[in-house]
């Protein structure tokens, strides 16, 4: 599951809203879901004082969590979805070598910040 973390951008690869992007607001891992900004957007039936963000309750529209399996993470270089991969990286820190993981793009090879 880390390879898909908050804030990372990321299409839609199946379901109603194909071929939408958007970032990652939160990772569920009990349930292996994501909640993307702007995607799969339900009403919420609210009560007043129930939610903290609305005192006044009514009809919220809310960002409802997908499958992880439904998302793929943007290449930082051609913009499309793409498989995660991981490289080794010797990284330098307070002076000394260590080594790192980082996520790699399968598409175009380039490291996904």
């Amino acid at each position: 599951m880390a390879k898909i973390k908050k804030g990372d951008l990321v299409v839609v690869i199946a379901g109603g809203d194909r071929g939408q992007q958007g970032r990652v607001l939160e990772v569920i891992t009990g349930s292996e879901r994501v909640v993307v900004e702007g995607i799969n957007r339900v009403q919420r039936h609210v009560k007043p004082g129930t939610r903290r963000d609305n005192m006044e309750g009514g009809i919220v529209t809310i960002e409802a969590p997908l499958h992880v399996s439904n998302v793929m993470i943007v290449d930082p270089e051609t913009k499309k979805g793409t498989r995660v991969g991981y490289r080794t990286k010797q990284v330098e820190r307070d002076g000394r070598t260590r080594t790192a993981r980082v996520r790699v793009a399968k598409r175009s090879g380039k490291d996904i910040v």
